[in-house]
This record gives structure tokens, sequence and C-alpha cells, in this order.
């Protein structure tokens, strides 16, 4: 006994040194689960507090929205924090309120109802023409809003949704999004998996200080409009650790489509995307645009994987968008199994009904730099726009090696004006070769959102 004594005791003081157990973020302690977060919450309620069961079947919708109801009052008071536990929790459409988080527990899912009547008709946003559905989850005029978890999921159910659209259905209503929230700050959205969004999965709107950290999307490679990520009128924004298999555009960056983007002027700015995965052979790793009239500058992109994807960064827009894209700065890509690594489009021609066609977009100032690309079919389809060029594009230190397939015109260059440096293969003469020391740009100086210290707090 007393051997085995000592050899416990020796086993503790080991164990005790050694540090273990280790307590890392989104893990037990004897706290709780331990996570990061913009600010900690005073008052805490469990889902099954306000009669949900989470058993797939039972719609929690009257419970989701009671307890948000209910907790609003206390979260004036310190903040108020939401736990959704292991479960399947089947519910439709409900609102958020200020100094809240909603945690999702690792083993719980939020299941979206396929019922349209859960999901009520709201009003249009100001830059878009559409009807819409209400997301899932939803949220205006807030601030101080965390969604996370340790793992937790946020499953869409997005089959029936993609049926009726593919048989005509949604043409002139916009699918429920799995989260939206507009006219707010201070957002974090993080730790979280999304699988099949009935449309796009996240959407901030008109926001400030936002961050979308550690999200796993998951959807069909054939599913319809299923975006991943998009920024849309926002500032200071940062995306980064995020892994996206999608339907359509990984990240989407926009801000209003046409004379209701250009009315409603709310640009996106101030916009750090990095350390990006992402698979979607149809569509792009990031796209800029087509909505993009309200305007799109001062864009960071760096780090990122594309792997079986239809084209890197895409920039689209057309006449009768009006607005801007510029200061876009990019760089370490690797893609593997590209059709283009560059496109820009100049025509893309989805309009609401009426548009001017006057209001010509300006696209400057975009540099990238520092990609390597493999198994790639077109090089580069850069179309700008007749009598409105794009501008002061700049490509350096690229190389890109070609697929078994590739097609003879590696570089299809109209109405585009710029710069190369050690570009492979040879760029078009639109975008002349400037020797080997030229480096395009990329800021050294921070947005204000990538210096934000999270708090550890416990759920």
């Amino acid at each position: 006994m007393k051997m085995i004594q000592t050899s416990l005791c020796i086993l503790v003081v080991l164990l005790t040194v050694s540090g273990f157990p280790m307590m890392e973020s989104g893990v037990e302690s004897k706290k709780g689960i331990d996570y990061l977060a913009i600010n900690c919450r005073k008052h805490n309620a469990v889902l099954t507090d306000f009669g949900a069961i989470g058993d797939g079947k039972t719609s929690n919708t009257k419970a989701f929205r009671e307890a948000i109801t209910k907790l609003t009052p206390l979260a004036a008071d310190g903040g108020v924090q939401l736990i959704v536990p292991p479960g399947n929790w089947l519910t439709g459409s409900f609102n958020l309120t200020s100094h809240f988080t909603l945690f999702i527990q690792q083993g719980a899912t939020i299941l979206a109802s396929q019922d349209e009547s859960e999901y009520p008709m709201i009003p249009r946003l100001p830059s878009y023409g559409d009807a819409r559905f209400a997301s899932l989850i939803y949220g205006s005029n807030l601030t101080d809003v965390v969604i996370t978890g340790n793992k937790g999921t946020i499953n869409g159910q997005g089959k029936t949704w993609w049926v009726k659209y593919r048989s005509g259905g949604f043409k002139t209503i916009s699918r429920p999004l799995l989260i939206e929230i507009i006219f707010s700050e201070n957002i974090q959205i993080s730790d979280i998996n999304l699988i099949d969004s009935p449309m796009w999965n996240i959407h901030p709107v008109y926001c400030k200080n936002v961050i979308i950290r550690n999200i796993k999307i998951d959807a069909p490679i054939d599913s319809p409009n299923t975006d991943g990520i998009n920024p849309d009128s926002c500032t200071n924004t940062i995306i980064e650790d995020c892994s996206v298999t999608s339907g359509d555009d990984c990240i989407a960056v926009k801000s209003g489509i046409d004379q209701f983007g250009i009315a409603t002027a709310i640009p996106t700015q101030q916009l750090s995307i990095r350390r990006l995965t992402c698979v979607s052979p149809d569509s792009a790793g990031i796209a800029i645009g087509s909505e993009m009239s309200g305007g799109i500058k001062d864009v960071r992109i760096e780090d990122v994987t594309l792997i079986n994807t239809q084209s890197a960064i895409r920039i689209k827009t057309a006449i009768g968008r009006g607005g801007y894209v510029k200061d876009i700065f990019a760089r370490r890509f690797t893609m593997k199994t590209m059709k283009y690594v560059f496109w820009m489009t100049g025509s893309y021609k989805l309009h609401p009904i009426g548009f001017d066609p006057k209001a010509l977009p300006e696209i400057s100032n975009i540099n990238y730099r520092d990609m390597t690309a493999e198994n790639v079919t077109i090089s580069a389809k850069l179309e700008g726009i007749k009598n409105d060029p794009f501008k002061g594009i700049c490509l350096s230190n690229v190389t890109i090696a070609l697929s078994p397939t590739t097609k003879k015109l590696q570089w299809n260059c109209t109405d585009v004006a710029g710069v190369t440096s050690r570009v492979k293969p040879e760029p078009c003469g639109l975008l002349p070769d400037k020797g080997t020391t030229m480096d395009c740009d990329f800021p050294t100086d921070k947005i204000p959102i990538e210096s934000v210290v999270l708090n550890k707090c416990f759920a």
C-alpha cells in the first residue's frame, strides 16, 4: 500500500509539473468550457430552461424566441449567455439581442426548420431590391454580439430549398441565410460548423468591428448560391482561419447593387482575410462584387489555400454598377487545380429591374504577389469595360504550372492596364514586364480589428 501511495504521489507531482491537463480554448475546465470572446457575460442560461427538447423533431422556435425575450432585460447588467447543450434543436428563425452570447456546445446541432412559415418576410435591404425571408439567426441594430461554441453545429437542411429553387421557385425572394446581422457593431462569429445553408451562410451587412474566425462551412459543390462568408457594406472586419467547401464563392465581398447600392453609399472597407482554405469548383475563392455599387476598398488577403476552385480572386462588375473596387492587396496564395488564376469581369449582367447605363464602375490599384498555382487551365481572363478600363493592376512573383488540357490562349486581356514582374507564363502585352526588382504593394500597417485582444470566457 505504501508503494502504491508513493507511486500515486509521484504521478500527481509529474502531472502538476508538466502542466497536464492543458486548458485550451474551447475545452472543459473547472469553470466550464473556456473560449475567447470580445466580452464575457455575467448571466448564464441553458436552452432547456425554456422548455426546449433536443430530439431533432420537436420545434423549438418558441423556446429560442422566449429565451431571447426573457434574457434581454439582463443583458444591460453585464451581458447574458444562452448555452445550447448537446442535442438536435429544431427551430425556425429567431432574433438576437445586444450584449449577448449564443454558445453552441460540441455535440449540439441547431437544425433549421424546413417549414417556410417559420421564416417571416422582412423588409428588403436598402442597398438591394429583393424581397426576402428572415435568416435562421438574425439581428438588427445591435452591439456586442457573439455567436460561438466549441465546434457546435448549425445545419441549414438546405436540400428542400435548393430543389424548389431549381424548379423555378424563389426567383423574386431570397431564401433564408444561416446568420445575418445588420446595422450592428462589435460582432464575433467563431468556432462553429455550418452545414447545408439554404443560401448564403454568414452575412454581416452595414456593420462595424466584425470578427469571423475558426469557422468551418460545408455544402455540396453543386448547391446553389451557398456562399460561405459575405461581408457587405462593412467597416473594420477580419475573417481568419476559416475553411469553406461550397457551391458558390467561398468569400464574397459586397456593397449593394446598381441604383440601390449607389443611393445607400455604404462601402466595404478595412477588410482583412487571412488563412483561408477553399474548395469550390464552380466559383471563386474570394469574389469581389458583383454587388459593389457602394464601393469596396482597402482589402488585404493573405495566406490562402485553394483546391479545385474555379478562380482565385474574381472581380465582378458591369455597366450600371457605379461604385468602385480599389486598393486590393493579396499575397501568399497556394492553388491546386484551377480553371483560372486571375479573373476580372466587366460584363456581369445580373441586374435588378432598371439601371443607369451611365453608372460606370472604377476598378483601380489591384495588387497580387507571391503566388503559386498548379494544374491550371487558363492563367488569366481580364476583361475591363470599353472606355472604362481597369487600371493599376500589378502582378509580381507568380508561377503558374499548366494542366495537360490547358488552353492555347493563356492571357486573355481587354481594356486593362498595369504592370508585372517575374510572372510565368508570360502575361499579355497590356501588362508589361517591369523587371526583376519590382514587387506589388502590400500594406505594412494593420486595420484596427487586427489589434483587438479577446478575453478568456467560460460557458
